[in-house]
C-alpha cells in the first residue's frame, strides 16, 4: 500500500476511500495508530469526532487477534447465519 502524508507529516493510509483514514502519529511523545472519519472542508479533508487512538499496547492487542483469526472467525459465524 501506497503510505501517504498529512501536511503535518504523520503517515496514513485510505480505508477504502479518503473519508476513512488509519493514520501512524505521535501525540504527547506516544506512537498512536488513529482509525478516524474525515469530511472535507474547503478543498481540505479534516479529522472528525468518530473514530479511536489506540496506543501501541492496544493497536498490538487488535493486530494479534486479527492474525490469530479469531476476528475473522466471529465475522464468518454472524455471516452464515
Amino acid at each position: 500500500k501506497e503510505v501517504k502524508r498529512n501536511k503535518e507529516g504523520d503517515a496514513y493510509f485510505d480505508l477504502g476511500s479518503a473519508k476513512k483514514r488509519c493514520t501512524v502519529k505521535t501525540w504527547k511523545k506516544n506512537v498512536l495508530v488513529d482509525i478516524r472519519e474525515f469530511y472535507e472542508k474547503n478543498d481540505e479533508y479534516l479529522p472528525g469526532k468518530k473514530g479511536i487512538s489506540m496506543t501501541l499496547d492496544q493497536y498490538k492487542a487488535l493486530k494479534e487477534l486479527i492474525l490469530d483469526g479469531s476476528i475473522d472467525q466471529q465475522i464468518k459465524e454472524l455471516t452464515e447465519e
